[in-house]
């Protein structure tokens, strides 16, 4: 799908043109883990019905992660996701050739998509990262240091899997050796001296420069806005245990697992509660996410 003046192309070997008053009001910006994909299988069957409608409204669904895009493109596959995605924390917006109709500012070409960077080039976080580690006595073992054997046996995922992951452009995971909080204090603020963010995961930390999610989100918005001269509604849907920046920079923000709601602009979805056999609405993971979507757009 592609979004042409007003109207919404099917390409492929469907064409059908609806016109700018049938378009879709809203973008939908969805985490993962917790949201869409159930944290413990991955799966996305509970929101299977939700899925469809926003095919069926051609409702643009971005997807907003820490994966990489060689990481993200099995899921992809899985759920046919043809719209714009948001990998490495903001690191880059990724728009598949041809999606929009309008000259997209600052883009190169990144596979089989254009991406707008924000983050600075992978190598050149690595390099920064190792300096810091010298200048500062704290050591790192970064994915640049590990095998793929490595990274799969500290994650715990197949070796496959650890390629995919390994696959990087702007942000760069790793350990640090030293448990002293001093050292890593003195750490994170010389990576801050030099531009660069050092911040603490689940799993690893991440150290990269400019990667700004709530920044793509607004970019994404704005594009969205510009190709179509629609004021498209943009809604965030993630777990309310975590705390992503991006959720900020929406219109209406829905977290999972937790009773309320944000909207910057007060316009709150109505709603009489979820339809019979739905889970509720703040339910977490696919069920909820589920419910909330279509809540949202009915």
């Amino acid at each position: 799908m592609c979004f042409k003046n007003g109207s919404i192309v099917l390409s492929a070997a469907r064409v059908t043109l609806f016109p700018a008053l049938l378009a879709p009001r809203h973008i939908i910006y969805t985490s993962l883990e917790g949201a869409l994909l159930d944290p413990r299988t991955g799966s996305f069957a509970e929101a299977e019905e939700a899925l469809s409608e926003l095919s069926r409204r051609h409702i643009p669904l971005v997807l907003v992660t820490s994966r990489t895009r060689d990481e993200i493109e099995p899921l992809r596959r899985r759920l046919e996701h043809s719209h714009p995605f948001i990998a490495e924390s903001g690191g880059g917006i990724y728009v598949p050739d041809g999606y929009f109709n309008i000259k997209i500012p600052n883009v190169k070409r990144s596979g089989r998509y254009l991406c707008v960077a924000f983050g600075c080039p992978y190598e050149e976080a690595c390099e920064v990262l190792d300096e810091i580690a010298e200048e500062t006595g704290v050591g790192v073992a970064g994915f640049h240091h590990m095998s793929t054997r490595e990274i799969a046996d500290n994650i715990g995922i197949k070796q496959k899997e650890a390629e995919l992951a390994r696959s990087r452009e702007f942000d760069e995971p790793f350990f640090l050796t030293s448990t002293d909080e001093k050292a890593i204090a003195r750490f994170v603020a010389a990576a801050k001296e030099r531009g660069f963010d050092a911040r603490r995961g689940e799993t690893f930390w991440h150290f990269s420069s400019g990667c700004d999610s709530a920044r793509a989100v607004r970019s994404l918005t704005r594009l969205f806005r510009d190709s179509t001269r629609i004021k498209f509604r943009a809604v965030g849907i993630a777990p309310a245990s975590e705390d992503l920046p991006w959720i900020r920079a929406v219109d209406h923000a829905v977290r999972l697992g937790s009773p309320e709601t944000d909207s910057e602009d007060g316009d709150a979805v109505d709603s009489d509660g979820p339809a019979e056999g739905l889970a509720p609405e703040n339910a977490s993971g696919p069920a909820g996410w589920n419910t909330s979507i279509l809540n949202i757009i009915s």
